[in-house]
């Protein structure tokens, strides 16, 4: 009965261990942006970099490592994203009927240094939608 017990507790234990490291790998691999209409992860670091896109953000937990992200939104969100991720504008710059906002936000990763500011955000609108990338919307969208 000793014998059981110990066993039983043994893999009480793996059990506790292997959820745990699996619970980390999720949270630490979730994507940063709230559920949208479509997803793009990067895998590089630039804007040739290889993009996998996606109707669900969880394809991001079978991906490698990601460089970066972005989602796209129905209407203009723009003042509820940089409320939300508490992000400072840097500078905007419109190409035709969009607008692209540079921020930086504490509450996303790393920065990328552009115009000499660090930007870790980037939210584009326009064509009756929003997207956002961070750190930035590679390739355009």
């Amino acid at each position: 009965m000793k014998r059981i017990f110990k066993t039983f507790a043994g893999l009480v234990t793996v059990a506790l261990v292997c959820g745990c490291a699996f619970f980390f790998y999720v949270v630490l691999r979730s994507p940063k942006l709230e559920r949208g209409e479509g997803y793009t992860f990067y895998l590089g670091e630039s804007s040739s970099a290889r993009a996998v896109s996606s109707s669900s953000p969880l394809i991001k937990l079978f991906l490698g490592e990601t460089k970066g992200e972005s989602a796209v939104y129905r209407g203009d969100r723009y003042e509820e994203f940089a409320r939300k991720y508490r992000a400072k504008l840097l500078f905007t710059e419109r190409v035709g009927d969009t607008v692209s906002y540079y921020l930086y936000s504490p509450a996303m990763g790393e920065s990328v240094a552009l115009c000499g500011e660090a930007v870790n955000l980037q939210i584009a609108v326009g064509g009756g939608q929003t997207a956002v990338g961070t750190p930035l919307i590679f390739g355009g969208w």
